[in-house]
């Protein structure tokens, strides 16, 4: 038997090793960690309820958590895509911040001020449009540096990044652009039946993504690339194409961050969330998606965004800095590695003994 006949069969041996436990991540019968998360959120909501009885337990809090969520929450969604398929996307926040200065550019220095009905409307259309205009094509030219071209996500995405926030903070100096139209603003600070709109846009697009992971079939080679992309592509799946999708739909969802982030502040601005990069990672690595690709499920991601949500506005509310958040938070996802990795040697351990 000829070596690529021997390189085939072994590709489809480890492909179909694999699939057992990409099965654990496809269905909803799987075993996972969801559970232990609701675990751990009722402890926490349990914990400030007790420590501030008078501020935590109230709707006005909930809600307030739900208005703060949907950024973080639509970030971590364009993260876990690359995660899932084996790569990452470093360049999300960057992405999200030139998207918003662009369509605040439209907003603040191309649309009438007095422009009203008919007119207004065209002018919002031509201003997200632009925005999703150029996140598509960030998300084209990503996909072809990776997918084609192969150069490492890492590399590609940390360019991107450097290249885009260099360049947005020499086209506005470090200012930011303030002053946009009413349904822009909506958007992050409205509700309906109590629930903010922007929550439920968060929600709509967490379903999607979850059915675009479980139900299709891009999801499922998505899971399979980023379990072992080799053995994927000896299997007769375009990995390429898989991987160009991966980018394309992360820099899309960056599009609607930037909707939501430049309405909740009324402003955009080149250094907006540099913070959240590091959140995001936490937020897929809580949630069982695992770092060296292949395996995640949207269910457990939204609990792990609920629990750093609680912990955020808890230490708010206790009076503790941003910066001790930030630092409890990176201090969780060392811990949430380490605890994985020991979990996986000690199984290997039990195995040779067996």
């Amino acid at each position: 038997m000829s070596s690529s006949a021997n390189d085939v069969r072994n590709a489809a041996d480890t492909l179909n090793g694999r699939l057992d436990r990409l099965q654990q991540t496809l269905f909803p019968g799987a075993v996972g960690n969801t559970g232990g998360l609701l675990l751990l959120l009722l402890a926490l909501l349990v914990l400030f309820s007790v420590l501030l009885p008078d501020l935590f337990p109230r709707i006005t809090t909930l809600q307030a958590m739900m208005f703060q969520l949907p950024e973080l929450g639509l970030l971590t969604l364009a993260m876990v895509l690359p995660l899932i398929s084996g790569g990452l996307n470093l360049a999300i926040i960057a992405t999200t911040n030139q998207a918003a200065l662009l369509m605040g550019w439209v907003f603040t220095t191309q649309m009438p001020a007095d422009a009203t009905g008919i007119v207004a409307l065209l002018w919002l259309i031509a201003g997200l449009g632009a925005g999703f205009v150029y996140c598509l094509c960030v998300g084209l030219a990503t996909g072809v540096f990776v997918a084609i071209l192969r150069i490492h996500p890492i590399l590609v995405t940390l360019g991107t990044m450097s290249l885009i926030s260099g360049v947005s903070i020499f086209l506005t100096r470090g200012r930011t652009l303030s002053g946009f139209p009413e349904p822009v603003i909506a958007v992050a600070n409205s509700t309906f039946l109590s629930l903010p709109i922007s929550f439920i846009l968060f929600l709509v697009l967490a379903a999607g993504v979850h059915v675009l992971l479980t139900q299709t079939p891009i999801g499922v080679r998505i899971h399979m690339t980023g379990s072992n992309a080799e053995a994927t592509r000896y299997s007769g799946v375009d990995t390429r194409r898989v991987l160009f999708s991966v980018y394309v739909l992360s820099s899309l969802l960056c599009w609607v961050a930037a909707i939501v982030t430049m309405g909740r502040f009324n402003s955009a601005g080149a250094d907006f969330g540099q913070s959240y990069l590091l959140i995001t990672i936490l937020a897929a690595i809580l949630g069982g998606v695992d770092p060296y690709g292949g395996f995640g499920r949207v269910v457990s991601l939204l609990a792990a965004l609920a629990i750093l949500q609680t912990i955020s506005s808890g230490f708010n509310l206790l009076g503790l800095s941003q910066q001790m958040t930030l630092a409890f938070w990176g201090v969780t996802l060392i811990a949430v590695m380490a605890v994985k990795r020991a979990a996986v040697l000690i199984g290997e351990a039990r195995a040779a003994r067996g």
